[in-house]
């Protein structure tokens, strides 16, 4: 009786990218290109997606494919980013596209938390390591900034400054641990309505940012105080969320009622990310909110977490 061979799988590789919280964010003016001056304090936190890019036949093309939660709510085409980070990179590098994404969704959906560029940043690198391109880790962070101003910081992950469009990144020292819990709702916020909503509320008077006015939280973080770092949370863009969906107040009310550190919108929203003083108490303020009901859904995470990085790889026979 002969054994059954089983095929060889496919050459693939898995990689793994954060999802963020802005701890700070800071807008400027508008310009003549269109887009607002940031300056942004950054924290990549324990959700992650999940990027897998598997080998196919020459001239296959790329196909893409979503699993997790929300993963209804993710295209499938060439509008996701996951999708044009691989296009890119083969354009660059003069490679076939040829690759069949899959993207485990561990991210909220349109929530703030640069869930969509995590998967640009696990596919440039997926694909990198798949096609064996070899290229250099500056080259793969300038293709993610012509992505999205968010993708650079997927790459980089931990903690860091922001500037320019949040592209332009400084790493910030930090110590200890810090526990989250993200509150999410099942409508997204546009990001753009968002920055529209901030020029017509802040008027012609928008002052210039800086780092330099995140000074107390720069030293909470450095020295590992949670408390220190709740009180100077900080975004521009939370007035602008609340007009829009004044509902957010109430989860913000809840939270800071339930004891959290400090409660702010995360991003653009709608998700709100309270702080707390331990694991425990993260799962207690989502409980709080649970049963308020004012969100959705509640993802408790820590940070800062690593940037994105390789899980698997199943190498070419």
């Amino acid at each position: 009786m002969s054994a059954r061979l089983s095929a060889a799988p496919e050459p693939s590789v898995r990689v793994r990218a954060p999802g963020k919280v802005n701890l700070a964010l800071r807008v400027g003016p508008v310009g003549a290109d269109g887009y607002h001056p940031l300056a942004t304090i950054f924290q990549a936190v324990s959700l992650f997606e999940e990027v897998t890019a598997t080998q196919v036949p020459a001239g296959a093309g790329i196909s893409l494919t979503v699993s997790g939660p929300q993963a209804e709510a993710v295209p499938t085409d060439e509008t996701n980013l996951a999708w044009r980070a691989a296009a890119l990179l083969a354009d660059r590098t003069g490679l076939a596209a040829d690759v069949a994404l899959h993207v485990t969704k561990g991210v909220p959906v349109a929530g703030g938390m640069a869930g969509g560029s995590a998967d640009a940043a696990a596919a440039l690198v997926a694909c990198d390591a798949l096609w064996e391109a070899g290229v250099p880790r500056a080259e793969l962070v300038e293709m993610a900034a012509e992505l999205g101003a968010d993708v650079p910081f997927s790459l980089l992950g931990h903690t860091a400054v922001g500037t320019g469009r949040g592209d332009l990144l400084t790493p910030a020292m930090t110590r200890g641990e810090f526990h989250w819990c993200f509150g999410t709702q099942r409508t997204g916020l546009s990001t753009p309505s968002v920055f529209r909503r901030f020029d017509e509320l802040a008027g012609p008077s928008t002052p210039a940012v800086a780092p330099a006015d995140d000074t107390e939280l720069m030293h909470a973080l450095r020295a590992g105080d949670p408390v220190a770092l709740g009180k100077a949370l900080h975004n521009d863009l939370e007035r602008p969320a609340l007009d829009l969906r004044p509902e957010l107040a109430e989860v913000l009310e809840v939270a800071t009622e339930a004891g959290a550190l400090g409660v702010v919108v995360s991003g653009s929203g709608p998700t709100v990310a309270a702080l707390g003083r331990s694991r425990q108490h993260a799962l207690a303020l989502g409980a709080a909110w649970t049963a308020a009901d004012v969100v959705d859904q509640i993802w408790c995470a820590t940070g800062p977490a690593p940037g994105t990085q390789v899980v698997t790889s199943v190498a070419r026979s």
